[in-house]
């Protein structure tokens, strides 16, 4: 199953300059996504990171890996028949973050999220970002589901 641009807007509040998931590739509900972000010198943190030597900052990776995450809660929360309609994910904690390799424009960062726990109201993942396949970052997501604008309490 794959997404476009269109279906992630539709699921992500993200909008420009902060969307980082370009396309789904495969998703298994309440197991795993993979996803990909295509990095350009077009993204506005290269201008400051760092210039003359655009490297993607190691933060926007990890927000990357966490909207691959909320892709994929979406679609398992969905599959389980609850509604995600003014719901936010919010991420509330990262453990063992490693970045092992830099992360330049023209590369294509590979998202893979994999649930580990859900709750009703959080849920734990593990994201990996692979360029080319070699391991770019990885950590453990500690994620709440909250109301978004306009949300009430369910």
């Amino acid at each position: 199953m794959s997404v476009d641009i269109n279906g992630i807007m539709k699921t992500l509040p993200h909008r420009y300059p902060f969307l980082l998931v370009d396309r789904v590739l495969e998703v298994v509900p309440g197991e795993r996504l993979v996803a990909i972000k295509n990095v350009t010198m077009n993204e506005p943190f290269f201008m400051g990171h760092f210039p003359g030597n655009p490297v993607m900052p190691g933060v926007m990776i990890v927000e990357a890996m966490a909207q691959a995450g909320a892709l994929l809660v979406n679609a398992s929360r969905t599959q389980d028949g609850q509604s995600l309609a003014n719901k936010y994910l919010y991420l509330a904690g990262i453990d063992n973050a490693r970045f092992r390799r830099v992360v330049v424009p023209g590369d294509q960062l590979q998202l893979e999220a994999e649930v580990t726990s859900m709750r009703r109201s959080s849920c734990k993942m593990v994201g990996r970002a692979t360029v080319d396949g070699e391991l770019a970052a990885s950590g453990a997501m500690l994620c709440m589901l909250a109301d978004g604008p306009g949300g009430d309490s369910q």
